[in-house]
């Protein structure tokens, strides 16, 4: 039996998909459903399912953000999209990061079913562990950490946080970062600190021991330790150098 889990925030179509589609007919069974993409990626993770079905456009999430994350973590997971947002642009680029199939809401019984069959048909095939789509997935991903990590970076900010916010697991988003820089999540954090000090160095008039705080270290000699490892000299030096 192929696992399927269903993510809407409507709990009337996740409960309608349950019930009114046959889903035996095409050996399938749905084992968690969901109503929003935090809880969702949680069921993914638990479940393992072969086949999703989720909208991308619900409250507070980032629905691309959401489906590279899934697709990158799990690549011969199908991933059927129902929405009712009609923007082609988000389609096309929904479908390169390995939709299978973008259905727009409300999606007629036989759309539902086509798709169901196609994921199924795919799911019968061998398939490599990873395609052109999820290397894209994964390259969206990385994208999207980096420029939270850029965002964020002055504040407390663990590698979990940037797994949440990207919808996938600690472990796979380490994964990508090493595969993409050659470097391990602290020591982007790190490069990324120091270029921040760097630009606040510039200011005379700013302390040292406060552009350590203003650019993410409570302790000031760690600080030091890290800008004279990643540039060759100590913030001083670095003042002077301007």
């Amino acid at each position: 039996m192929y696992r399927v889990v269903l993510i809407d925030d409507e709990k009337l179509i996740v409960e309608g998909l349950r019930k009114v589609v046959r889903w035996r007919d095409y050996d399938c069974e749905v084992v968690a459903t969901a109503e929003d993409a935090v809880r969702g990626a949680e069921a993914i993770r638990v479940f393992q399912p072969h086949i999703l079905f989720t909208d991308i456009r619900m409250p507070g999430q980032d629905g691309l953000a959401m489906l590279a994350g899934l697709r990158s973590e799990f690549p011969r997971m199908q991933v059927i999209v129902l929405t009712g947002y009609r923007d082609f642009s988000y389609a096309q680029e929904a479908i390169r990061l390995g939709v299978k199939r973008f259905l727009l809401k409300p999606s007629k019984m036989d759309e539902i079913q086509e798709a169901l069959a196609a994921a199924t048909e795919q799911l019968k095939q061998e398939a490599p562990e990873e395609d052109a789509e999820s290397q894209n997935a994964g390259s969206f991903l990385v994208n999207r950490a980096m420029a939270y990590m850029k965002q964020h970076c002055a504040e407390k900010l663990t590698l979990q946080d940037v797994a949440d916010a990207c919808y996938v697991s600690q472990w796979h988003l380490s994964k990508l970062l090493n595969r993409s820089s050659g470097k391990s999540f602290y020591d982007i954090l790190n490069a990324l600190r120091v270029d921040a000090a760097k630009e606040l160095l510039a200011d005379p008039s700013l302390r040292i021991g406060d552009i350590s705080e203003r650019v993410g270290y409570a302790d000031s000699a760690h600080f030091a330790r890290v800008f004279k490892k990643l540039t060759g000299l100590s913030a001083n030096e670095y003042r002077n150098s301007l």
